[in-house]
């Protein structure tokens, strides 16, 4: 039941959304936004967050539904950021181009390089193809390049163009200015995993090349060279270590948010309630993908301890609010539709892997509060939100920098491949 449910929203509601009233047919890619009121604006800037995401969202549908619909789209997501987002001078990606696709805001924010990672590891592990991949290999450069701190370890959050220093640099306005954060963290570990599975499943088709040690690209036949997916693989571990002793507080079981370049954990005690749950099942996933059974065993207690660390923000409805800052005494309350959907995931996770009947249940509940209150049935995609009080969100956008069909493709994804 769950399944075939899960299945009928990402190819009748989600889906089709983008296929029908996002493609840009004018100017190429896709629009930047459609608003909370179903306001079409065709002049909105194009975000490289929302077209990475768009690339991974129809690479991994076409992966498993093999319908040439969702191909289409997808190689149109991976050749407009080829020919748009791709610094060509400076490498990396572009935050935002405007919607003619001149570059708009240049800044190289490595959430952004990530989801660009992201997206094209997982059109090569669907197409088998060779551009995308080596693509995905020099931004895992640009990322281990300009972005890790050999110092102090992990990764800063942003560059100039030039990769200098960035005085602000914030994800967005709603973010504390550190250089370090849970959230780009989170959004490098991602990639990371996927583009790992990608290069071990094209070196068993010997469909890849590259070397990004070197930074050439051998002939046509020969298998991914171990030296490549050994340093992946020494970065994704690295990172697994970042969460689980960095990151992880562990005092309460949640992920702290902002941080110094040191570790001293810098702003408000904030607790992101569905960043924790999301985190929980996304660090599962890098140690299974890791396949190191040392790792395993030291990552899937935590698993369990940040995933129950967010009940605090589930509601008796089956729904999870988004985070609380325990010092001013704010919360989030706003039932945002990534939250939802990763509150599905996490609780799926600790079923299948742990057999947590309770777990199941809340997955359960999360997904009946989704079908009942954040699925637009008459326009296609989700709602933003639903205010604390019940009512919609309609003030945010249905689609734009930040709405993506992504947390919630995803989550179907999840459902189909997992059950």
């Amino acid at each position: 039941m769950l399944k075939s449910e899960a299945l009928d929203v990402l190819t009748q509601n989600i889906l089709p959304f983008w296929l029908n009233k996002m493609q840009d047919q004018e100017h190429g890619g896709f629009y930047g936004q459609m608003t909370g009121r179903y306001e079409l604006n065709k002049e909105a800037d194009k975000g490289a967050i929302l077209n990475a995401r768009i690339l991974w969202s129809f690479s991994a549908a076409y992966r498993v539904l093999q319908r040439k619909e969702y191909l289409e789209m997808a190689t149109r997501a991976k050749d407009y950021i080829l020919a748009y987002f791709i610094d060509k001078e400076y490498g990396g990606v572009y935050w935002s181009v405007d919607f003619l696709g001149r570059p708009k805001d240049t800044k190289k924010q490595f959430y952004a390089i990530g989801f660009t990672i992201y997206g094209l590891s997982e059109y090569a592990r669907a197409t088998g193809d060779r551009e995308a991949l080596d693509y995905a290999l020099q931004l895992f450069d640009c990322i281990e390049e300009h972005a890790f701190d050999p110092e102090n370890n992990g990764y800063i959050e942003a560059c100039t163009r030039e990769w200098g220093e960035m005085a602000d640099m914030r994800l967005s306005d709603l973010d504390q200015n550190y250089p370090k954060s849970q959230n780009t963290h989170l959004h490098i570990i991602e990639p990371y995993t996927n583009l790992l599975r990608a290069l071990r499943e094209l070196q068993a088709d010997q469909n890849c090349a590259y070397v990004p040690a070197i930074g050439s690209v051998l002939p046509i036949g020969i298998a991914v060279p171990p030296e490549t997916i050994i340093r992946v693989e020494g970065s994704l571990r690295n990172l697994i270590d970042i969460f689980t002793d960095r990151i992880l507080n562990p005092e309460t079981h949640h992920l702290d948010l902002f941080f110094d370049m040191d570790w001293t954990r810098g702003a408000d005690h904030l607790e992101s309630y569905g960043h924790d749950i999301e985190c929980s099942w996304l660090l599962h996933e890098a140690a299974l993908v890791l396949g190191d059974e040392q790792v395993l065993a030291k990552v899937e207690p935590i698993v369990r301890m940040v995933a129950k660390a967010s009940e605090k923000g589930l509601r008796p409805d089956g729904s999870m609010i988004h985070e609380a800052n325990l010092d001013t005494g704010r919360k989030d309350d706003d039932l945002h539709w990534w939250v939802q959907a990763e509150n599905v995931v996490g609780w799926l996770n600790l079923y299948q892997h742990f057999g947590d009947e309770q777990a199941l249940e809340r997955a359960l509940r999360g997904w009946d509060y989704i079908k009942r209150n954040l699925i637009d049935h008459e326009h296609g995609e989700w709602y933003w939100s639903r205010r604390a009080d019940g009512t919609l969100n309609l003030d945010d956008d249905h689609a734009g920098f930040w709405k993506c069909p992504y947390h919630n493709s995803r989550m179907c994804l999840e459902i189909m491949e997992r059950f």
